[in-house]
């Protein structure tokens, strides 16, 4: 029996798409498992990842940026003007959105030391005021910390969206086709019939297990490219049917849009299996 239950929890743990939820310095969060560890990038040169990892359900909410702030306080620091903008659409459900990327680095800080200024993305100054940005170790996070929680890399992002869950390969669109599919159908984009975000989870569940990687609010990379980091996704604006495996953009991580938000990750993925004693095995789950 004491074996059953292992690999119960055991496959619990590692198909790909099977969802946890966890309260994290107070603010709870869904993930989905991306598993598959190993995978071969596309054509494109995207979406390879050497790991296991979770990947956040759901872009974050006006209502779980909200909670950080009131337990953390603002985000600030060097440049101002990155920590100046308001939420354009403020409804508690719909994604975050007029942060900049150094304020969603602030925000997985937090998530990971309850400290804004430290974690993955590294700051020269304290929580009460962060200051400049100086770079991103993970390896250093991982090591104090055990668990990260990251704005995914361009990697980690494409692969969540885009590459198949029973590892044959990559579809175009996040849906696990290769045609965009109908706006409204389940998809917030081109303007349609919303013509703003709408509340998070309540499109169609794409092949991963996430909403919205194809529209409602273009979402951040951790990766730059020209001093813009990258964002991708598409978005419920006009004319915006960049929803596929082609697009990618960059934007200073200054700047603050109302169509731009962000989900977080987990790396390294939180449970695994340790080998002890005569053979026996524990399934650990890293404390969150």
């Amino acid at each position: 029996m004491k074996n059953l239950l292992v690999l119960v929890l055991l496959s619990m743990c590692l198909v790909t798409g099977a969802v946890s939820a966890a309260s994290i310095r107070g603010i709870d969060i869904d993930f989905v498992a991306i598993n598959n560890p190993g995978n071969e990038a596309d054509s494109s040169g995207f979406g390879a990842v050497d790991y296991t990892y979770q990947m956040g359900k759901y872009e974050i909410t006006n209502a779980q940026w909200d909670a950080f702030v009131s337990a953390a306080g603002t985000p600030i620091g060097n440049p101002e003007t990155a920590y100046d903008t308001s939420a354009y659409w403020p409804e508690a459900s719909v994604p975050v959105n007029g942060v900049s990327w150094y304020e969603a680095a602030q925000f997985c800080n937090y998530l990971t030391s309850g400290d804004k200024s430290r974690g993955v993305y590294q700051f020269s100054g304290t929580n009460a005021n962060p200051g400049d940005f100086v770079g991103i170790d993970r390896t250093l996070a991982i090591s104090i910390y055990g668990t990260a929680y990251v704005i995914p890399t361009e990697d980690e992002w494409y692969k969540a969206a885009y590459y198949k869950p029973d590892g044959s390969g990559y579809s175009l669109y996040a849906n696990g086709q290769d045609s965009i599919p109908v706006p409204d159908n389940g998809w917030n984009y081109d303007g349609g019939a919303y013509n703003s975000p709408w509340s998070v989870g309540t499109g169609t569940e794409e092949q991963n297990g996430t909403y919205d990687m194809m529209g409602n609010v273009w979402e951040l990379n951790e990766n730059e490219i020209d001093s813009s980091r990258i964002v991708r996704g598409g978005s419920f604006s006009p004319m915006d049917k960049l929803l596929g495996t082609s697009v990618r953009a960059g934007i200073s991580p200054v700047n603050e849009y109302g169509f731009v938000g962000f989900r977080v990750a987990v790396v390294p993925e939180p449970c695994s299996l340790v080998l002890f004693g005569l053979g026996g095995l524990v399934l650990r789950c890293r404390k969150r």
